[in-house]
């Protein structure tokens, strides 16, 4: 099992948490001081079944600097939103948990952490 996670982040210190609770074995990626290239990116939205705008935290003083609220959101713009976030990592929604047969979650909610916790993912 794979968690991307921003330490300063409150919901991948819940994540953690959990995973440590339910006692599974887990690398932890810390994505902005390794960030993780477009086609990795492009990997985890596969398994998540979304696209990058979807897990883009358009919030970031980042996202206003680069125009993201202005990227397209079709599939001609796939790539440049890959790019932007492999650019900048931060614009990455957290944690991304990824358990060892696959099953890709953005762990934000206990329901998320649950389908990579069930038994099929220890």
């Amino acid at each position: 099992m794979e968690i991307w996670i921003n330490p300063a982040c409150s919901k991948c210190r819940t994540a953690v948490d959990a995973l440590d609770e339910a006692g599974v074995t887990y690398t932890e990626r810390r994505y902005l001081e390794d960030p993780p290239s477009a086609a990795e990116i492009a990997g985890v939205l596969e398994r998540l079944g979304l696209e990058p705008w979807d897990i883009a935290r358009s919030g970031e003083p980042i996202a206003a600097e680069i125009g993201l609220g202005d990227y397209g959101r079709t599939p001609a713009d796939r790539d440049r939103w890959l790019a932007a976030l492999a650019a900048h990592p931060v614009l990455i929604q957290r944690p991304i948990i990824t358990a060892d047969d696959g099953t890709t979650v953005v762990g934000r909610d206990a329901e998320s952490l649950q389908r990579v916790l069930g038994e099929d993912h220890r």
